[in-house]
């Protein structure tokens, strides 16, 4: 069984900036697909980041790229997200997900994804 915590969300004024972890339990963690998530109230779940098993390919939302950076360390099972230049419009509960089924690339949409984190809240005030 796969558990994912996530770690690092919190109260932050737009322009300031916050870096999520998600340790990830389990052995498969260097074979699998990373992405990360989030939900706003309201609104559906939507793809922020992704990133392939062995990190070298990166995949971004258009409202997060250039100022989004998802990372990953195999050696400590864990997956960063970095974020710099936060808006009020990226207030939202933060999710991790992990993908064993995929070998290649990452996926942006969360139905490939087979087991995720509590979340961590966001809060960015203007």
């Amino acid at each position: 069984q796969v558990q994912l915590v996530e770690s690092g969300g919190g109260l932050v004024q737009a322009g300031g900036s916050l870096r999520l972890s998600c340790a990830v339990s389990g052995r498969t963690f260097s074979s699998a697909a990373m992405g990360w998530f989030r939900q706003a109230p309201g609104k559906e779940r939507e793809f922020v980041a992704a990133i392939s098993r062995l990190g070298s390919i990166t995949y971004y939302a258009d409202s997060v790229k250039g100022r989004f950076t998802i990372s990953r360390d195999n050696a400590k099972s864990t997956v960063h997200l970095q974020m710099n230049s936060l808006k009020p419009e990226d207030t939202a509960l933060y999710y991790c997900a992990v993908d064993r089924a995929r070998s290649v690339g990452a996926s942006t949409s969360p139905n490939d994804y087979d087991s995720w984190g509590q979340g961590t809240q966001v809060t960015v005030s203007s």
